[in-house]
């Protein structure tokens, strides 16, 4: 007489073809990931440099300075930021990215470069702009935006 149902080989067999598919897709998913927090950080990078150039055009030609400067965008008549916008790679889930003005011969008021980075997917990405030229220098993987060229 025979039995309706499954053998225990059969449900092992089936559990090992599910276990090799979750093997192959688990690594598949995390770069998924990392690629969506990368164009995250590049969007965001273009979003607030959109901003900063705004303020500009809107505060007598002068950048906003590199201490709090998304509250500064958020403050700014008009409005130019909404909400404070966080890098998906920092430290902490309130990490904000990088801002930094080029140093003008008297301080930052006379800066003419600016950059905003993200610290990239391993965390210890940085960049500069040498006001002078406006070259940026970046490190390790650095996601970034900046009005002056590599």
């Amino acid at each position: 007489m025979r039995r309706k149902g499954f053998t225990l080989i059969e449900l092992l067999i089936v559990m090992a073809v599910i276990a090799i598919l979750i093997a192959i897709a688990i690594p598949s998913f995390r770069g998924m990931q990392n690629e969506a927090r990368k164009t995250k950080a590049q969007g965001d990078c273009r979003v607030i440099k959109i901003a900063v150039e705004s303020y500009y055009k809107n505060h007598s030609n002068q950048y906003p300075t590199a201490a709090n400067y998304q509250t500064t965008l958020m403050n700014a008549y008009p409005r130019i930021l909404e909400t404070n916008l966080y890098d998906p790679f920092g430290a902490t889930t309130t990490t904000t990215y990088v801002y930094a003005l080029g140093t003008g011969s008297t301080g930052p008021s006379d800066a003419k470069y600016y950059i905003i980075y993200s610290v990239g997917p391993q965390g210890t990405g940085t960049a500069a702009v040498d006001n002078s030229t406006g070259t940026v220098t970046t490190s390790n993987d650095a996601i970034w935006e900046s009005n002056g060229h590599l």
